[in-house]
């Protein structure tokens, strides 16, 4: 499956639920085309950095990594309901689930054009 689910109930964005075991950090890097948001950003007295308003979702959390070198890589998660986790955690209803959206995306639905009333 695209996604695993922790005990913690938050569904990670990436493949693996613990990024650095097994497979290091690379697993979690999906795109290396980086943007430069901000220069010379500095923490204010309680530590804290602010991140813009742009990058940041609704509902959405942060697993924070660093390495050795002292770079920080914040990784997005978000969450489920825990009457939902079932469903992650039945892998054959998942999996049905997955063949379904799938199938889903592949039947031509036509236009929906004739139902649209114009404008005055």
């Amino acid at each position: 499956m695209w996604w695993e689910v922790e005990k913690s109930g938050y569904i990670p964005l990436g493949k693996q639920s613990h990024p650095c075991k097994g497979d290091k950090m690379a697993t979690i890097i999906r795109d290396t085309d980086y943007t430069r948001i901000a220069g010379s950003v500095k923490p204010d007295t309680k530590k804290r950095v602010v991140l813009p308003a742009a990058l940041v979702q609704k509902d959405v959390i942060y697993h924070i990594y660093h390495n050795r070198i002292g770079q920080i890589v914040l990784d997005p998660q978000i969450t489920i309901p825990a009457s939902e986790l079932w469903l992650f955690k039945d892998k054959e209803a998942l999996a049905s689930v997955d063949r379904g959206m799938f199938e889903s995306d592949r039947i031509n639905r036509g236009s929906f054009a004739k139902y649209v009333k114009n404008a005055p």
